[in-house]
C-alpha cells in the first residue's frame, strides 16, 4: 500500500504560528506533500498568502477547523473556500459544510464522532466513533474523515484499525502525534494520512532539534514504517 501521507501543520496549541509564511519558506524544498494551517492565527489576507506560497510550490493545502460553535465552524468553511485550499479537516456540522462547499472542488473530511473542548477532545465509545465514521463517509460532498485518535482516552490503535476497516474514504489521523514511535504506529495502520504541527514546533522529536530536522525525522519514520510493511 502506499505510504501514509505527512501533513505538516503550521500551527501550535491549535493556532496558526504567527510567522507561518516564514516557517514555510524555511522547510519549502522538503518533500511533504500537505501543508496546513488552522483558520485562526492569522488574518484571511495572511492566510490567502500563505495558501498561494504553498500552491506555487506544488505542495496542496489543508485548513483544519476546530470551531467550538456551529455559527464559527461554517463561517472557517466559509473562510476556507475564501481562501481557496485544496482540503478541509475538521467540523461535525458536515452536511452544513458539504452544502458550502459544493461546486468549489475542495475536498473535505469532517471529524467522527463526538468531538468537544479546546485543544479538542474526541468522546463518545469506540462503537460511537466507528459508527458515526461510517456514517459520515456514506454522505455525499465528504471525501475523507479527519480522526483525533489520541484525544480519545480508550485504545487508540484498535480505534484506527476499527475505522480504517469501516470505511472506503481516505482517513487522517490528527492531534498529539508526538513521537516518532506514534509516526510508525499509525502508519503501520494503513492509514491515508496523518497531521503533526505542535509537536515539531516543541522539538519533541529524537535527533536534530531544529526545524528542518524535526521534519525530516516525521519524513524518515513515515518511511521506515512503510518499508516495514508486509508486501501486501
Amino acid at each position: 500500500r502506499p505510504m501514509s501521507r505527512f501533513i505538516f501543520m503550521l500551527t501550535h496549541n491549535d493556532v496558526t504560528v504567527a510567522d507561518a509564511r516564514g516557517v514555510f519558506a524555511e522547510v519549502a524544498d522538503l518533500k511533504i506533500p500537505f501543508v496546513g494551517f488552522k483558520d485562526i492565527g492569522l488574518p484571511v489576507p495572511e492566510l490567502k498568502a500563505l495558501a498561494a506560497d504553498i500552491r506555487a510550490n506544488g505542495q496542496e493545502v489543508m485548513l483544519e477547523v476546530v470551531s467550538q460553535t456551529r455559527e464559527d465552524e461554517l463561517r472557517s468553511v466559509q473562510a476556507g473556500a475564501e481562501i481557496g485550499v485544496d482540503y478541509i479537516l475538521g467540523g461535525t456540522h458536515a452536511r452544513e459544510a458539504g452544502e458550502i462547499l459544493a461546486g468549489t472542488g475542495i475536498k473535505y473530511m469532517p471529524f467522527p464522532g463526538k468531538v468537544v473542548g479546546h485543544p479538542s477532545k474526541l468522546t463518545g465509545t469506540a462503537a460511537e466513533i466507528v459508527e458515526s465514521a461510517r456514517s459520515l463517509a456514506a454522505m455525499d460532498g465528504v471525501a475523507g474523515l479527519d480522526l483525533l485518535a489520541y484525544r480519545f482516552s480508550g485504545d487508540v490503535e484498535s480505534l484506527i484499525a476499527d475505522v480504517v476497516k469501516s470505511i472506503d474514504t481516505p482517513l487522517i489521523v490528527a492531534g498529539s502525534i508526538a513521537s516518532v514511535e506514534r509516526v510508525k504506529i499509525v502508519c503501520g495502520l494503513g492509514i491515508w494520512g496523518f497531521t503533526v504541527g505542535g509537536a515539531v514546533f516543541d522539538r519533541s522529536f529524537a535527533g536534530d532539534k531544529t526545524l528542518r530536522g524535526q521534519i525530516q525525522a516525521i519524513l524518515d519514520a513515515a518511511r521506515a514504517s512503510e518499508m516495514s510493511l508486509p508486501v501486501a
